[in-house]
C-alpha cells in the first residue's frame, strides 16, 4: 500500500509550526504574526497577489532568508536540525553546468558523506521513479530545459529530504514539459510522503499539486482562505475538467480576486 494511503486512515501530525512570524523590507512589513501549521505528508500550495510574500514564506522556512522574529519549528527542532530539499525557478543557474547531470544527483550525497554504494542505490532508485529515459552522463547544457528541471527535482529528493520546497517550479517550461512534470513529481510525492511547500503563480498548478491551498492577501500578509482540495490521486491533465476542479478553482478565484482589489 502507498505511503500516502496508509497515511489517510490515521491523524497526521503536524510536521511543520509557524507561529508568530515577522518580516519586514524597508521597514515595510511583510508578515506580522503569522501562524500556520503543515500536516505531515500534506502538500501545501501557496498562492497570492504579486508581492505578497510567497517565496519570502518558503524562504525563510527553507532557513535561506532569515526571520525578524516568531518561530518555525520542524517537529520541534530547528531547519538546520533537518534535512530539506528546494528546487528552484530558475533551472539554468540551479545546476552546477561543470557537473554531468549524475554527478549534480550525487553532489548532496557526497558531501553527506554517504558511501559509494549508497550513492548509487539511490540515484538508480530516483531515475526509476521518475522514468528516466535521457542520459544523466550528459552535461545539464546538452539537456532540454525539462530534463535540466527533472534532474534539480532529482537532486532535491536524493538527500531524503523531511520537507521539499518548491519556488514556481515549471513556470519556465512550456506547457506540454509542465503536464508531464506535473504527473511525474505527484506521483513521486504522493508516494513518499513527502511534506512539501509549494509556491506557484498557476492557480490551476497551485489546486493540480495539493493537498490544501493557502490564499494569500497583500501585505502585511495574512490568510484570505485555507482551501482543502478534496480531489482523487493521481491528478492527470484530465482533472482539470472536473465539476470538482472547477469548482475550487471558481472558489480560489473569487479569493484571489478580492485579494488583489483590496
Amino acid at each position: 500500500m502507498p505511503r500516502h494511503a496508509a497515511a489517510s486512515m490515521t491523524p497526521r501530525e503536524t510536521a511543520i509550526a509557524i507561529r508568530g512570524l515577522r518580516k519586514a523590507f524597508g521597514g515595510q512589513p511583510v508578515y506580522s504574526g503569522f501562524d500556520l501549521d503543515v500536516k505531515r505528508g500534506d502538500i501545501l500550495g501557496i498562492f497570492g497577489p504579486n508581492g505578497c510574500g510567497k517565496s519570502t514564506l518558503i524562504n525563510m522556512a527553507a532557513g535561506l532568508l532569515p526571520k525578524d522574529g516568531g518561530e518555525i519549528l520542524y517537529d520541534g527542532r530547528e531547519v538546520s536540525e533537518i534535512r530539506v530539499g528546494y528546487v528552484f525557478q530558475n533551472y539554468r543557474e540551479a545546476l552546477f553546468p561543470w557537473r554531468r547531470a549524475a554527478d549534480n544527483i550525487r553532489y548532496p550525497l557526497r558531501r553527506m558523506g554517504l558511501p559509494k554504494a549508497q550513492v548509487e542505490a539511490r540515484l538508480t532508485a530516483l531515475a526509476e521513479r521518475f522514468r528516466v529515459r535521457f542520459d544523466l552522463n550528459r552535461y545539464p547544457y546538452e539537456l532540454s530545459g525539462g530534463q535540466q528541471q527533472l534532474v534539480s527535482i532529482m537532486r532535491a529528493l536524493a538527500v531524503e529530504p523531511e520537507v521539499l520546497f518548491l519556488d514556481e517550479p515549471f513556470s519556465a517550461l512550456d506547457f506540454e514539459t509542465t503536464l508531464a512534470l506535473r504527473d511525474l513529481l505527484q506521483r513521486v510525492l504522493k508516494d513518499l510522503g513527502i511534506t512539501t511547500l509549494l509556491v506557484s503563480h498557476d492557480l490551476e498548478e497551485s489546486i493540480v499539486l495539493s493537498d490544501r491551498l493557502l490564499m494569500l492577501t497583500r501585505r502585511p500578509t495574512t490568510v484570505a482562505d485555507d482551501v482543502p482540495i478534496v480531489l482523487p490521486w493521481p491528478r492527470a491533465a484530465a482533472a482539470l475538467a472536473s465539476p470538482d476542479f472547477m469548482a475550487l478553482k471558481a472558489r480560489c478565484l473569487d479569493v484571489f480576486q478580492r485579494a488583489v482589489a483590496a
